[in-house]
Parts: C-alpha cells; structure tokens; sequence
C-alpha cells in the first residue's frame, strides 16, 4: 500500500515531509510525495529534509527513491522500526530537533530504548530550538506516554551547525487522553541569552529590552557565552505555569538590531499571555500528530496556523482522525483531535532486537 499525498498543499513546507515519515513509520505504509515545497524560493527537497528521510530510513531500512537535493518527487516504503544505537549527521546546519521530531514517536512505539547522536544545527531560525524540544515539548509528551530525554554536548548555530545531541529514548507507556483548557497561574518568567564569538553588549542589549516591557527582575535574566563553531545569538523567553512550560526565541541576523530580535520575541510572549491560553502558537503546531498517535486529546491556543491545519489534513491521510478547531471568545481556539484506533498503532511492524547504524 502506498498513500499518495501532494505536497503543495496548505501551507507546502518541509513538515509534510515530516510527519509524512513519521506516520509511514509509525503505521508500516509506504508514502510517495510529489510537488515538495513546489511554491517555495528554492522548490524540492534541501539538505535538512534530506536528513530527515536518511534518519528515518536508517531506523527502517526503507527502501527510498528520489532523496535527492531539489527533487519534488519522494517515495518511501518503510520496514520494520528497529529500536537501537544511532548516529545522525545532519551534514550542515540545519535542525538536528526537526530530524530528531522525525524519528522520536517511531522510536518510541518500538517496545523497547533508543539512543541516538545527533550532529548539526541545535538552535536554528524557523525550528524549534534544543530548550524548546527540552522544557516544553517533551514534557507534554511525557503526558501522552512518550518519554526522552535530552543532553546538549555543544551548541550549534546557523550557518556553521557542529552542535551535538545525545537522545534516550524510552518505550511509550499507557496514558490518558490530553486536556489542557488552562494553563494555570504563572509561576516564573525568565530570559536567556546565548552567545558565540559575539561582543557581549549584544545580550546586554537584548536583555535590557525584555526586561523593561516584561518587567522582569534582574536575577530572572542571564547571558551565557558557549563554546561553538561558529558565532551565534539566541534569546529565549520562557514562561512557567502550573500546567506547562512555554519557550519563545528569537535569532540575532546580521544587520538586526539586537532590539529588534528581543522586540519580536516580547510581542510573541505578550500575545501568549493576554490570550490566556494553555499552548503557545508554535507547541500547538507540532502537538497534533502526538496526540493522534497516543490518546487524543484537546487544548486551547491561539487562532490555529497554516501549520496545523496542514499538519491535520497530512495525518488524516494515515490514521481515522478526528480534528475539529474551533473559536471561543475573545480569540481563543479549542483545537481537539480524536486519536487513533491504539491496536493499528501500538508495535506496527516493530522490532525488539537492538541495532546500530550511523546516518551521514
């Protein structure tokens, strides 16, 4: 069997590759995409997605076609997921977390631990950053059954990448469905700054920003200079409540005020906050194929994106998905998605027997 899917549909990026991948591994059936990032500056398959498909068929020993740089075309017949020992060089700076989101669920429907390495990019514009996957995806995840944990080794911006991740990942238990209405009190805010070979009134700058528009302490913001291969400028924000962890970043660009990047970081933060909802804009993208995998569930966020709706109609293509998102006054979203039969997932065509392989 091999479901067909057009890749220019929606909001057309590389995370219909993605969690293509990711559902073709998790129900054993192949997938072969066409007109990849069709409408993109530069169309096709890039290096980063690229990664993404050696990854998961490192883990499956898939038989693959078309995994080439600019190619609209891609067919992947996926075997059986083996748990086991892996190594994954991203080869550039692109994301190591997007390729880890990849192969994360997969991994853990297997019955059995995972350890992976990966080499690259750990803090990337337009992906979620190493603290993001750490302190508040994963957490949710852990609700649902699935469980990893992350150590950084070494930060890696772009355009140099050279970060390294280690990964563990347990066997997914039982657990409930996912509801999450309400956030809950905030506990804390913090901000963090992380630099590169780069002077460090940069972070001074950038600090200065949050704190007058957040009204942050000063003992709850820091600088933290890293050892990397090439320089780099992230800021985060994070904000603790009673029932989950939100991190919002920004990226320090070459002729970017540094004010600039904390001003767009605040602006994100504070429409999160006045909201009063439990998931931030970019969590509620990348929830959904979790929770169809596990036991469904339902959150309030922020009005839905061409992410997530896209993301919904790539899902239902693989598993009977019931989504529904809907408004709730004063521009909130309830978004809802009823999971999947847990029998047609649970060990589909996984293997117990440990494995080693290296993705270069």
């Amino acid at each position: 069997m091999m479901i067909e899917i057009d890749a220019s549909i929606g909001e057309g990026g590389g995370q219909i590759v993605r969690t293509s991948l990711a559902l073709a591994l998790c129900t054993a059936v192949g997938v072969s995409l066409h007109e990849i990032r069709a409408h993109r500056r530069n169309p096709g398959l890039r290096a980063q997605h690229l990664a993404a498909v050696r990854a998961a068929a490192a883990i499956c020993g898939a038989q693959v076609a078309g995994a080439t740089t600019g190619s609209r075309a891609l067919s992947f017949q996926p075997g059986p997921v083996q748990p086991g020992r892996y190594e994954i060089d991203v080869g550039t700076a692109g994301s190591t977390m997007l390729v880890l989101q990849t192969i994360l669920l997969p991994l853990s429907l297997c019955g059995a631990p995972s350890s992976i390495v990966l080499r690259g990019g750990t803090h990337n514009p337009r992906a979620p950053t190493f603290e993001f996957i750490r302190d508040s995806y994963l957490p949710i995840l852990k609700r649902l059954g699935f469980t990893a944990h992350l150590d950084l080794e070494r930060h890696g911006f772009f355009p140099r990448g050279g970060g390294i991740v280690h990964v563990h990942i347990e066997p997914r238990t039982p657990a409930a469905a996912l509801e999450l209405l309400d956030r809950g009190p905030v506990r804390a805010k913090s901000a963090r700054v992380l630099l590169a070979a780069l002077p460090t009134h940069i972070a001074e700058r950038e600090i200065a920003v949050v704190r007058e528009r957040l009204a942050l302490p000063a003992g709850a913001c820091a600088a933290q200079t890293v050892a990397a291969i090439g320089p780099g400028n992230v800021l985060q924000v994070q904000i603790d409540c009673a029932e989950v962890t939100s991190v919002f970043a920004g990226f320090g660009l070459r002729g970017v005020p540094a004010e600039e990047v904390a001003g767009g970081v605040v602006e994100e933060v504070e429409r999160y906050l006045e909201a009063n909802v439990a998931i931030d804009l970019h969590l509620a993208d990348q929830l959904l194929l979790p929770l169809a995998l596990a036991s469904g569930g339902v959150f309030t966020t922020l009005p839905p994106s061409a992410h997530a709706e896209t993301n919904a109609a790539v899902i239902a293509r693989f598993l009977p998905l019931e989504y529904t998102a809907s408004e709730l006054p004063g521009g909130r979203w309830r978004l809802a998605i009823r999971a999947a039969r847990s029998g047609a997932i649970e060990g589909s065509g996984a293997q117990r027997r440990d494995s080693g392989a290296m993705v270069g």
